[in-house]
């Protein structure tokens, strides 16, 4: 199963991430969050993105989404530090929200991350109204 890391520099915007795609994909149980940091206050903080990815892996990748540009280096910082696992950790630029749910909902039918990656990119080119 590819797991799925939500990284925002809100606790609470990734956990919300989170009860959205759950709630899309009800027996997927591959989602994470990392948002803010230890002491509840606004930030990312890579090692909180580490440990959230290594929760994450069950052997066929996960896919990580971020909310602004320095989480996104946050979590490419976090993907460094793994160089020596054996963890496919990939950055997806897509949105978090949308792009997370498709992920799950992808994820939990059993793609393989590409697919994942490939339907959550897809979500750049939603429109809302």
């Amino acid at each position: 199963m590819v797991g799925i890391v939500i990284v925002s520099h809100s606790a609470k915007i990734a956990e919300g991430i989170k009860d959205l795609a759950q709630q899309m994909a009800q027996d997927y149980t591959g989602l994470e969050c990392a948002g803010g940091m230890e002491d509840g206050s606004i930030g990312t903080d890579p090692l909180r993105i580490v440990e959230a990815i290594k929760r994450a892996d069950h052997g066929d990748g996960v896919v990580v989404f971020g909310d602004l540009g320095s989480g996104i280096m946050s979590a490419e910082m976090a993907i460094d530090m793994l160089e020596g696992e054996a963890i496919n950790a990939k950055i997806v630029d897509a949105p978090i929200v949308e792009g997370t749910i498709v992920a799950a909902v992808e994820a939990s039918i059993g793609s393989p991350m590409e697919r994942v990656i490939e339907e959550a990119v897809k979500t750049r080119e939603f429109h809302k109204v």
